[in-house]
């Protein structure tokens, strides 16, 4: 008996689950490798300033979002497996080509090509939606959140480790000289072969979610025209501006935060990376325990409130956290480390994961549930594309209200711009209409 009418049956259902969260795991770990280095690597090279640091990371976004939609539309055509194995190749030689470069327009390279293969999320979300029953569909994104999360967790730990200088040295002793080593270099490389070992895990156990009896022919449309079309869906309309909202706030967040830390807090990089992995421990609990069991209880539209709510509030008390923590008690003397200012930040992070971990899930469920099971890629890689274009433009526009107003600007216009996804969420349960690509014309069929 097939669970979804995929014709995958129950056994081959959860190891295609439990190979596509790894495979995400690692190509999101690989992801998570280069966070802590490439700052640091822009700088060595002439002209490596903070703007191009930027430039460097609107590159990967902006090409996320031109690939996404392809990539999803290529999925519901040949497959979700190929796909992916392809993509896995191409952050292989993204990431190398990263550890190789002598030049800014060779990083600038690498980002691009990894940024286009990145936008396979979209795949590996359709690919869950391919396995999985509706009333189960949130549960099992909430993995796929999960394996992100864990690559946030591990990715940036191993790449401090591997740019000790201690490890420079052990490695430098091991391979050819003509290989180049530096601090730079080694977590590029161990980043290339996170993805390569995602290459092999699809190519030999992942079982094909689409069957000649699911696969329908779809009109080859850019990503562009794909947006265009989802936007004068009244099912998908409302889903793609709170998807912009709420990414265009929370990537300039996530890239002010480190200034905001060093700059009130006076934390180091290494108290910073720390941060961040509380803050992806919350965000795997979130998304691989909570929200699965709030989804059984409660629909995507109620869950997606909440989780805007917490987002809002989070956000915008991110800049009265050292006020927060004043009123706080002191527990160094049960934790030695945790300060009254501290646990007021902590308390203030808690709700940024918590709060983004249901709300990306439950938004994702509601694509799926307003997209038809024939262009379930499309939707995902449309949605996944606003995402990139708001992450394009969101860390420029928030830098520059960092300091060319203050360094609480960011946040509190981040809390405002989340506001109206409050509105757009509670209309979800009026339009019900489902996305549908244009007939295809008979001179596009494969």
């Amino acid at each position: 008996m097939t669970d979804t009418g995929t014709g995958i049956t129950g056994s081959r259902r959860r190891r295609g689950l439990a190979v596509v969260f790894f495979v995400v795991f690692l190509d999101l770990l690989g992801f998570g490798i280069i966070i802590p280095i490439l700052p640091y690597y822009t700088r060595t090279f002439p002209g490596g300033t903070e703007f191009v640091i930027g430039l460097l990371a609107a590159s990967y976004s902006a090409m996320q979002f031109v690939f996404a939609p392809l990539l999803g539309s290529l999925s519901d055509r040949v497959g979700r497996r190929p796909v992916l194995v392809v993509s896995l190749c191409g952050s292989v030689v993204a990431w190398t080509v990263f550890g190789l470069a002598d030049a800014l327009w060779l990083l600038f390279l690498s980002r691009m090509l990894a940024g286009a293969m990145g936008g396979n999320l979209s795949t590996a979300q359709a690919y869950v939606a391919d396995v999985t029953p509706p009333e189960r569909r949130a549960a099992a994104l909430g993995f796929i959140g999960a394996a992100f999360g864990l690559g946030f967790i591990f990715g940036p730990g191993i790449g401090a480790v591997l740019s000790f200088d201690a490890t420079v040295a052990a490695v430098a002793g091991l391979l050819p000289a003509a290989v180049p080593i530096s601090r730079f270099s080694i977590p590029s490389f161990a980043a290339a072969a996170a993805s390569l070992a995602g290459v092999f895990v699809a190519l030999f156990f992942l079982p094909e979610s689409r069957t000649a009896s699911t696969s329908t022919t779809i009109e080859r449309t850019s990503g562009i025209t794909q947006l265009r079309t989802a936007v004068a869906t009244p099912g998908l309309r409302p889903l793609l501006a709170a998807f912009f909202l709420v990414s265009f706030a929370f990537s300039g967040v996530q890239v002010m935060f480190v200034p905001y830390v060093a700059d009130i807090y006076g934390y180091t990089a290494a108290q910073s990376a720390l941060l961040l992995t509380y803050i992806g421990v919350v965000a795997v609990i979130t998304q691989g325990v909570l929200v699965g069991r709030l989804s059984a209880r409660y629909s995507p539209v109620r869950l997606s409130l909440f989780g805007t709510g917490l987002l809002v509030v989070g956000v915008g008390a991110i800049p009265a956290s050292r006020a927060i923590g004043s009123v706080l008690p002191d527990l160094t003397a049960l934790v030695p480390f945790l300060t009254a200012d501290l646990l007021g930040l902590l308390l203030v992070l808690t709700l940024l994961p918590l709060g983004n971990g249901i709300l990306s899930v439950t938004l994702t469920a509601l694509v799926s549930q307003r997209a038809s099971a024939a262009v379930q890629g499309s939707a995902f890689g449309i949605t996944q594309g606003a995402g990139s274009l708001a992450r394009t433009v969101g860390p420029p526009v928030m830098g520059g209200l960092y300091f060319a107003v203050g360094y609480w600007s960011p946040f509190v216009a981040g809390s405002v711009l989340l506001l109206p996804v409050l509105w757009l969420v509670s209309r979800l349960g009026v339009t019900q209409e489902a996305y549908e690509p244009r007939p295809a014309d008979p001179g596009h069929a494969r």
